[in-house]
């Protein structure tokens, strides 16, 4: 089954999932150092820190990823220059990025005072790495778009590395801030964008100015779906620290626990490089038998995945937090039982996210993702402890999201006069934890 559907993976798939494997790596580390480092107060900070930067970093620029790099590989084929798409990519990214800084500048009191304990240098700190995450992905999208996935795989690549070295380093001098765990969070990748610019500075300029339309179509609601699945999944250690401020032990454990039970999203990372350019093919050739063939072989990868991965971290999961990254013992196994329900059905919801999106249909996807973050706002006012509230958010979320996919999917497809086009594109990993 994983045979047939490395057939269609395109080349570059293998630099781009290697330097996946590193960044994911790099996530451990970090943490693990981290934990064994910090107290248990500056850690809650920085577990909050990194799930806003993946929430909202990866749910905004990772959009604008895909489409400047959907653009340059459709460029490509006709000769024309990249430089144009580059342009108003930079400038999308640049917009976003000046309102999100302008949102935090506005409210980085409350921020201090709510979620880093009175700590404003993380709020700049969260600035900076939003910045490094815009400039990443608008460059990955020029790397993707011009298949030069040596360079995007290595970009990824110095990024896990660069993390690596840093936590190393600052173990090793006895640093103990948060903060100068967090700023790895911005020196690394933007080491990286540096040290992998020069494909992208050879696409700047060249060609007349490309028109806004064909980069804004759909844009918006691939934002909303990309941002409401990072929520989801990452949404459940803020609300630890907004439902209960002084129970910095949970929002650090349940950052490491997730980190545990979200392993499966990594490889769903490198596979989805090739389901939807398969999905896509089917779809646009009206090939249903080939569309939902892959589409169940997909699902039981997953569910493979999910399954396996989740009973090794029932069992094993509440002494590797405590062994990886020095956790409290605040979590036990049923906690892990919940965490790893809900990665299976997220896991189901990105396949089935790939087959709307293979069919043209943004804004099914966007409906699918906004129940389910509804849901799992209204799973978490249950009158229940703190992390069984966040754990039920996230399984009755994602559950939601799945059971609305499954029945717009089921839907009689309506014809379209132009069906959707294929495009190759390395996929970087959902999840968020990165």
């Amino acid at each position: 089954m994983i045979r047939r559907l490395l057939r269609l993976v395109p080349p570059g798939t293998v630099p781009v999932g290697a330097g996946l494997a590193l960044v994911g790596l790099a996530s451990y580390v970090h943490l693990a150092v981290a934990g064994h480092t910090l107290t248990p107060g500056d850690y809650s900070s920085l577990s909050v820190l990194w799930s806003i930067v993946f929430t909202v970093g990866i749910g905004v620029f990772l959009p604008v990823e895909q489409e400047v790099a959907r653009l340059v590989a459709a460029r490509r084929t006709r000769d024309l220059p990249p430089g144009p798409v580059l342009a108003r990519g930079a400038t999308v990214a640049a917009a976003v990025l000046t309102l999100l800084v302008l949102a935090v500048t506005a409210a980085t009191d409350t921020l201090a005072e709510r979620l880093f304990d009175g700590n404003r240098a993380m709020v700049a700190t969260l600035v900076g790495a939003l910045v490094a995450l815009a400039l990443a992905h608008t460059t990955r999208g020029v790397l993707a778009g011009l298949g030069q996935f040596t360079w995007y795989g290595s970009q990824l690549g110095l990024d896990g590395g660069l993390r690596i070295g840093g936590v190393a380093a600052l173990a090793a001098a006895g640093v103990d801030s948060p903060v100068a765990y967090a700023l790895v969070l911005v020196a690394a990748p933007l080491l990286a964008v540096a040290l992998t610019a020069p494909p992208v500075a050879r696409a700047v300029g060249g060609g007349t100015p490309m028109p806004w339309p064909p980069l804004l179509r759909g844009l918006a609601l691939l934002t909303v779906s990309s941002l409401l699945s990072q929520v989801v999944v990452n949404v459940g250690v803020i609300n630890v620290r907004l439902l209960a401020p002084d129970d910095v032990a949970t929002a650090g454990a349940l950052l490491s626990a997730l980190v545990l039970v979200r392993i499966p999203l990594f490889v769903f990372g490198s596979m989805q490089a090739a389901l939807l350019p398969g999905l896509s093919t089917a779809a646009a050739t009206d090939d249903e038998a080939a569309f939902g063939g892959l589409l169940r072989r997909a699902l039981a990868v997953v569910t493979a995945l999910g399954v396996g991965g989740g009973v090794l971290t029932v069992l094993l999961g509440p002494w590797l937090v405590h062994a990886l990254f020095d956790a409290p013992a605040v979590l036990g196994r049923g906690d892990f039982a919940w965490l790893a329900v809900a990665t299976l059905a997220y896991l189901w919801a990105m396949v089935l996210g790939q087959a709307l999106l293979a069919r043209d249909r943004h804004r099914a996807q966007a409906a699918a993702w906004t129940l389910g973050v509804a849901a799992l706002a209204a799973a978490t006012l249950a009158p229940l402890s703190v992390a069984l509230r966040v754990e039920l958010g996230y399984t009755v979320g994602s559950v939601v999201v799945t059971a609305v996919m499954l029945a717009l999917l089921r839907r009689r497809r309506q014809s379209d006069p132009n069906p959707p086009v294929a495009v190759t594109l390395p996929a970087t990993a959902p999840g968020g934890v990165r």
